[in-house]
C-alpha cells in the first residue's frame, strides 16, 4: 500500500522497537539495582542504545527511498492508534544523534541528589525522542511528542540554578500549547483527508486541496515552530537553557529541538506538498527573521549559555531556510544541518558548563584570560576556538559543509533571503570572536589565578564531539549519504 508518504509494510521487525524499550528496560534495572550502581548502569544503558542503534545503521539501505524494518501492531483501533514503527533517510541519522547525545549526557553529568531519578528521567527523554522519529502513525508521534515534557520540565525545575521553577514552568507551559497545536493540526488533517486511522499509511492527502492544506500547516507551523523554536516563538528557550544543568542543555540543544524540524520536514514537505508550496516564501522570510534576530540577540549577551542559547535560534532557522525552498539538495541540507547543530551546540553547551564548574561564572565581563598555558583551561579553550570556528562555518568543519549546502540548495529558489540569510554566517562569527576574546584570551584576572584541573576523562564528551566535527567537516559523504535517497526525491525541482 502506497500514499503519499510512500509508506509500505514489508514484514515484522523487532529491530526498531529496542531503541524505545532497550532505555525503559534499562529504568527498571537502575531502580532494582543498590544506588550506589545507578550510574554505572545508566551507562551501561546509554551505551547499549547507541550499539543497538550502530547495529541498525548497518541494516539500513542507503538506496532504498522509502521506510525500512516496518513493524505494525494494532493497539486501539477504535481511535485510528496502532504501534507502529519504521525508519528511513530523514529519521535515521537523528537516531544517531539521539544515542550518540544521551551516552555524553549521561556520563557528563552527576547529580548531587537523587541519582537514580536524575538518569531515569534522561532515558526517559531519549526513548521519547526515538519514538517520536520512529512513529508510524500521527497519535503515536503525538505521545512521544509529549512523553519527553515531564521528564524535562523535571530535569530543569529539580536540578536546574536559582530561577529553576520560573524557567521550567515556562517550558512546560510553552510545550503544552505546542502539542495542543500539534494535535489539532493532527485531528484537522485526519477528517479533511477522509481517512479512517492516523496510520501514515491510510491517509492519502493527493484529494485533499490546497486550502485545507494551508490551514492544517498553519496549526502545524505553531505547534513545531514553538519546539524549533523560531522568532516569536522562541522565548522559553533562552531562559530553559540558562537555568538548566549542563547535560539537560546538550541534550535539549542537541536533540529535543529537532523534533519540531524533523516534523516540518515530515508532515509539512512530505505529506502536504501543495500546502507547503503556497506558504514557502512567507517560511523562507520567517527563516531570515529567526536567523537574523537570534544573530543580533546574541551579540548583546553577558551570560555564555545566553549566547550559546540565542546561536541556536538562528542556526534551526536555516532548516527551516532548506525547507522552505524544497530543492532536492536544500532538503538533504536541512537533516545535514539538524545533525550539524545537534554535535556543534552540544559540544558548546560542555565546553560552557566546563568553564561555569571550574570558575563559578559564565558572566563574560567578569572573565578573562582563561587560554593561559600556566594556570588557565588551555585545552578547554583550544576545544571552544574548535567549536566557534565550526558554528562560524569554517571549511573544514561539519558546520560549513551543512550551511554551505542550505545556501545552495536555497538560492535557486530564494535568491535574496538567501544571501540575506547568509549575513547570519558572518555574525555567528562577530558574537562568537566577542566571547572568545572576552573570556580566553588577555591576561588572567586575579579571581581565577587558582583553577581547579580538568582531568583528560571531564574533557572526554567534547573531545568526542570535537572529533565528529572535524570528521563530517572532511568527510560530509559520511553525513549526507543517508538521506539522499529519501529526502532527496521530496525535492521540487
Amino acid at each position: 500500500m502506497n500514499n503519499a508518504l510512500g509508506y509500505q509494510m514489508d514484514g515484522a521487525n523487532q529491530m526498531l522497537s529496542g531503541l524505545v524499550w532497550l532505555p525503559l528496560v534499562g529504568i527498571g534495572i537502575l531502580w532494582l539495582c543498590p544506588p550506589a550502581w545507578g550510574r554505572a548502569v545508566s551507562i551501561a544503558t546509554a551505551v547499549g542504545l547507541g550499539v543497538w542503534t550502530g547495529v541498525l545503521v548497518t541494516q539500513f539501505d542507503v538506496h532504498t527511498a522509502g521506510w525500512q524494518m516496518v513493524e505494525q501492531l494494532p493497539w486501539l483501533d477504535n481511535l485510528g492508534l496502532s504501534y507502529g514503527l519504521a525508519v528511513d533517510g530523514l529519521s535515521l541519522p537523528l537516531l544517531g544523534l539521539n544515542a550518540l547525545i544521551l551516552v555524553l549526557v549521561v556520563v557528563s553529568g552527576q547529580p548531587e541528589t537523587r541519582p537514580r531519578l536524575y538518569y531515569s528521567l534522561l532515558h526517559l527523554t531519549g526513548a521519547a525522542v526515538g519514538g517520536a522519529f520512529l512513529a508510524q502513525n500521527l497519535l503515536l508521534f503525538f505521545l512521544f511528542y509529549e512523553l519527553e515534557l515531564l521528564p524535562l520540565y523535571l530535569l530543569i525545575a529539580i536540578w536546574g540554578g536559582v530561577r529553576r521553577d520560573y524557567a521550567a514552568i515556562k517550558f512546560l507551559v510553552y510545550t503544552a500549547i505546542s502539542g495542543l497545536v500539534l494535535l489539532a493540526a493532527f485531528f484537522g488533517l485526519v477528517v479533511l483527508s477522509g481517512s479512517g486511522s492516523f496510520d501514515y499509511g491510510a491517509i492519502v492527502t493527493e484529494n485533499l486541496g490546497v486550502g485545507a492544506q494551508v490551514g492544517v500547516l498553519i496549526l502545524l507551523l505553531i505547534g513545531l515552530g514553538i519546539k524549533i523554536p523560531l522568532v516569536p516563538l522562541h522565548t522559553w528557550l533562552p531562559d530553559a537553557h540558562v537555568e538548566a544543568s549542563t547535560p539537560v542543555s546538550m541534550l535539549l540543544a542537541g536533540v529535543l529541538l529537532k523534533l519540531g524540524t524533523y516534523g516540518l520536514l515530515r508532515f509539512g514537505v512530505q505529506l502536504l506538498p501543495q500546502g507547503w508550496q503556497v506558504l514557502a516564501p512567507f517560511l523562507a522570510v520567517w527563516a531570515v527573521v529567526s536567523v537574523l534576530y537570534g544573530s543580533f540577540m546574541a551579540i548583546g549577551q553577558r551570560d555564555m549559555k545566553r549566547v550559546v542559547a540565542y546561536s541556536s535560534i538562528g542556526h534551526m532557522g536555516y532548516v527551516l531556510l532548506a525547507a522552505a525552498a524544497a530543492t532536492p539538495l536544500a532538503l538533504v541540507a536541512a537533516v545535514a544541518q539538524m545533525v550539524s547543530h545537534g554535535l556543534i551546540a552540544a559540544l558548546l553547551f560542555f565546553l560552557v558548563g566546563v568553564v561555569y564548574r571550574v570558575t563559578g561564572t559564565r558572566d563574560l565581563e567578569r572573565l578573562q584570560g582563561l587560554l593561559t598555558p600556566e594556570r588557565g583551561l588551555p585545552v578547554v579553550g583550544s576545544l571552544m576556538i574548535l567549536a566557534v570556528m565550526a558554528s562560524s562555518g569554517i571549511p573544514g568543519m561539519v558546520g560549513f559543509v551543512s550551511e554551505f549546502m542550505v545556501f545552495r540548495g536555497s538560492f535557486p529558489v530564494f535568491p535574496l533571503l538567501t544571501l540575506l540569510a547568509m549575513l547570519g554566517t558572518g555574525l555567528t562569527s562577530v558574537y562568537f570572536l566577542l566571547l572568545v576574546n572576552r573570556a580566553f584570551f588577555g591576561r588572567l584576572t586575579p579571581a581565577l589565578a587558582e583553577l581547579p584541573p580538568v582531568s583528560w576523562g571531564q574533557r572526554a564528551p567534547a573531545i568526542v564531539l570535537a572529533v565528529l566535527v572535524v570528521t563530517l567537516g572532511l568527510q560530509p559523504a559520511w553525513l549526507v549519504r543517508w538521506s539522499e535517497a529519501t529526502v532527496g526525491t521530496w525535492g521540487q525541482g
